[in-house]
């Protein structure tokens, strides 16, 4: 495995992993409505071929994930990916690298928190008024668990 900046990246090698993988490239999440292509990240490739992805946003001294994925999961691809965008932050200047998830998704929250991530704040009803501008994000999700709210996790870097 090999981790590269997004930037070695095309944007069409961008745009066809967040179709395939979100059904979409615009996030809208609490913090704000962002176009994944068109931010800072790194990829995880294996034989040239993508099998993980981050993106971030810098907002003061803080950093943001607002996408991940791992194509194969247990083989510390996702865990690579948030260490790379950890040491950018702290080059950066950065005190935080934080990230928001659904209530639904116990599998990232429990990824997040065995890597030092802790739950700082709960957006009630968020989901909700990011479905005003992106109505295909679905109401339940994992485990028939419906998609209401967004949790802020933390990690102090």
């Amino acid at each position: 495995m090999r981790i590269i900046d997004l930037k070695h990246i095309s944007t069409d090698d961008k745009v066809d992993f967040f179709h395939t993988h979100w059904g979409g490239t615009t996030m809208v999440i609490s913090s704000g409505v962002y176009e994944c292509p068109e931010l800072a990240g790194y990829a995880a490739l294996e034989n040239e071929k993508i099998i993980g992805l981050i993106t971030y946003v810098k907002k003061e001294r803080e950093c943001e994930i607002i996408s991940l994925d791992s194509l194969i999961e247990n083989k510390g691809i996702g865990t690579s990916l948030i260490k790379a965008v950890e040491g950018e932050a702290k080059r950066m200047g950065c005190r935080s690298l934080n990230v928001i998830t659904t209530n639904d998704n116990i599998r990232a929250l429990a990824f997040y928190q065995k890597r030092e991530f802790r739950i700082r704040e709960i957006f009630h009803d968020a989901v909700q008024r990011a479905r005003e501008m992106k109505p295909e994000i679905p109401a339940i999700g994992d485990h028939g668990i419906p998609i209401v709210d967004e949790l802020l996790l933390k990690k102090e870097i």
